[in-house]
C-alpha cells in the first residue's frame, strides 16, 4: 500500500462579493430566501440580450492574483463553455479558458496553475421524481483557481484551501462561506506507483474542509485497491456521499475539447492596462496587510500566542476588535514593556472569555472598545482580579457601560490600600501561627494558603499581589 504516490490537484470555486451579477444587473444577494427573484432577460438568456462584464468582479480576481504573487494578464477574454444542463440558462457558460487574467503564482506552499473568472449556475434542489431550479445565483461572479498537481495528502489540501478562505475573506472579495455554497472544492486525485501520474478521477462539490479531506483519504483507498485487485481506474467525475463517508461514481469525466470553447462574439476582449480601475497601480494600492504578513507582524510586535493569532487572522471582524483594542491601550501606556502586556492580556481575554461569551449568547456583537481597553488596563494595575474581570465583560457584553462604573456597582474594585488590609493580614496571621510556622520552615504552600484566607476574609475584593506582599513582610518582620 505505502508503494503507491497519491498526486493531488484542486479546483477550487467562490463566489465573489459584488453588488450585481457577473454579466448583467441583476442583484447579487447570497441572503435572498425567495426563489427567481434576482433575474433578468440576460441572466435568463432571453433571445436579443447582451451581456456586459461586471468590472468589480474582474477586479476582485486581479487582487487575488496580487497576493498570489501571480502574473495578471494584459489582455484576456471571455469564452462560451458549451454543455446542456437544467441550472444553464443559456446552454453554455460564460467561461475563460486561453486566456485566464492570473497564471502562476503560490499559495501555502501549492504552486497555482490559473485564476480565471466565470458565471455560477442555477441552484438546483431535487424532490423525489422531480427537481427545482432557483435562478437567483445563476451569473454571480465565479471564481475558479487551479493549483498544479502538487498536493500530496489530505492534510495539505486541507490546509491549503483553509488559507484561501482566509485569503479571500481577508481581500474582501468574497465570505467563502463553504456551508452556504459560496466556496466550492473539486480534488483531482490519481495514484501511482512510479513518477508517471495515474488515472485522474474528480470528486466534486466538496463542502466542508472535513470533507475535502474524508474525500481524499477514501479515494486513495479506493484507487489503491482497485489496482491491487488487477483492476484498472476509470477516468471519472464522483461526488460524495456524507452519509456512507464514501465517493461514488457521478459520469463520464469531460475533456476541454467536450465542451468546445470558443471566444464569445458578444463580449468585448480585455486590455487590462488600458482600464485604469484595473491597472497594476491601482491594484496594488487597494491591496490589504495579506494573512502571512499580519502573522509575523503580530508575533514581532506583540508576542501574543501562535493559536491567538490564528483566531485573528482567520476571523477577520475579531482582528479588526482586536486592532481596535490595541490602538485603545497604545494610547494609554507610556512604556512599551506596560503595552506588549497590556496587549498579550487583551489577547487572552479575548480569545477566551469574549469569544466564550460570543458562543453561548449566539451572536457576532462586539462591546466598546474603548470599555474593553479599560477593563484590561484595570485587570493589568490589579484593580479588579481575573475573576471580576469576567463578571464584568459578561454585563458589558450583554448591556454595555463602563467597566468601572460596573466594578463599583458589585463592589468587584480589589483592595489594595496597605493600610486598609493591615488588620485582616494580622488577624489571618494570629489564627494562622502553625501555618505561619511552615512558611518560616520553606514550605510555599503555606503562603499560598494564607493569601486564600485574605481573598475570603474580604470576599475576593483585595489584590492578591499586595495581600502576598503585606503577609511576607509581616510574617518575616
Amino acid at each position: 500500500m505505502e508503494e503507491y504516490k497519491p498526486t493531488i490537484g484542486l479546483e477550487i470555486h467562490a463566489e465573489l462579493k459584488t453588488r450585481t451579477k457577473m454579466f448583467c444587473g441583476s442583484v447579487n444577494d447570497p441572503e435572498e430566501k425567495i426563489p427567481n427573484v434576482n433575474i433578468c432577460p440576460v441572466c435568463m438568456a432571453h433571445p436579443g440580450t447582451l451581456p456586459f462584464i461586471n468590472k468589480e468582479a474582474v477586479k476582485h480576481v486581479l487582487k487575488v492574483g496580487k497576493a498570489l504573487g501571480s502574473e495578471l494578464a494584459d489582455f484576456t477574454e471571455f469564452d462560451r463553455k458549451n454543455y446542456f444542463y437544467p441550472d444553464i440558462p443559456k446552454g453554455y457558460q460564460i467561461s475563460q479558458y486561453k486566456y485566464p487574467l492570473v497564471s502562476g503564482g503560490e499559495l501555502f506552499g501549492v504552486e497555482i496553475t490559473r485564476v480565471h473568472l466565470e458565471e455560477d449556475t442555477a441552484r438546483s434542489t431535487h424532490h423525489g421524481d422531480y427537481s427545482l431550479v432557483d435562478f437567483n445565483r445563476a451569473g454571480v461572479p465565479l471564481m475558479e483557481l487551479v493549483t498544479e498537481p502538487v498536493v500530496k495528502d489530505s492534510k495539505q489540501a486541507g490546509c491549503f484551501a483553509r488559507e484561501l478562505q482566509i485569503l479571500l475573506r481577508t481581500l474582501g472579495v468574497s465570505d467563502a462561506n463553504m456551508e452556504k455554497g459560496e466556496m466550492r472544492v473539486e480534488a483531482n486525485i490519481s495514484v501511482s506507483k512510479t513518477e508517471e501520474f495515474g488515472t485522474k478521477v474528480e470528486v466534486k462539490n466538496l463542502n466542508s474542509f472535513k470533507v475535502v479531506e474524508k474525500a481524499i483519504e477514501f479515494e486513495i483507498k479506493r484507487q489503491i485497491d482497485v489496482l491491487e485487485k488487477g483492476g484498472s481506474v476509470v477516468q471519472e467525475t464522483r461526488g460524495w456521499d456524507e452519509n456512507k463517508s464514501e465517493t461514488f461514481s457521478q459520469r463520464a469525466k469531460e475533456s476541454a475539447h467536450d465542451y468546445r470553447y470558443f471566444p464569445d462574439p458578444d463580449l468585448p476582449k480585455l486590455k487590462i492596462s488600458e482600464i485604469e480601475e484595473l491597472s497594476n497601480a491601482n491594484i496594488a494600492s487597494e491591496m490589504p496587510e495579506l494573512p502571512w504578513e499580519k502573522r509575523e507582524r503580530y508575533k514581532k510586535e506583540y508576542g501574543i500566542k501562535d493559536e491567538d493569532i490564528e483566531s485573528f487572522v482567520t476571523d477577520t471582524k475579531l482582528g479588526d476588535f482586536f486592532e481596535d483594542v490595541v490602538g485603545q491601550l497604545r494610547g494609554s501606556s507610556v512604556l512599551e514593556e506596560d503595552l506588549r502586556a497590556s496587549i498579550k492580556l487583551a489577547s487572552n481575554y479575548i480569545t477566551s472569555d469574549l469569544l466564550g461569551l460570543m458562543k453561548n449568547e449566539k451572536s457576532e456583537k462586539f462591546p466598546d472598545t474603548k470599555n474593553f481597553a479599560k477593563l484590561i488596563t484595570m485587570v493589568k494595575d490589579g484593580d479588579v482580579s481575573s475573576r471580576g474581570a469576567k463578571d464584568i465583560l459578561a454585563v458589558m457584553y450583554k448591556d454595555g457601560g463602563d467597566p468601572e462604573d460596573i466594578a463599583n456597582a458589585k463592589n468587584l474594585i480589589q483592595k489594595s490600600d496597605e493600610g486598609e488590609l493591615k488588620g485582616i493580614i494580622e488577624e489571618i496571621i494570629s489564627e494562622n501561627k502553625n501555618v505561619v510556622d511552615d512558611y518560616k520552615k520553606g514550605k510555599e504552600t503555606a503562603l499560598k494558603f494564607l493569601i486564600g484566607q485574605g481573598m475570603k476574609a474580604t470576599k475576593g475584593s483585595a489584590n492578591p499581589q499586595t495581600l502576598k506582599k503585606l503577609l511576607i513582610k509581616h510574617v518575616t518582620d
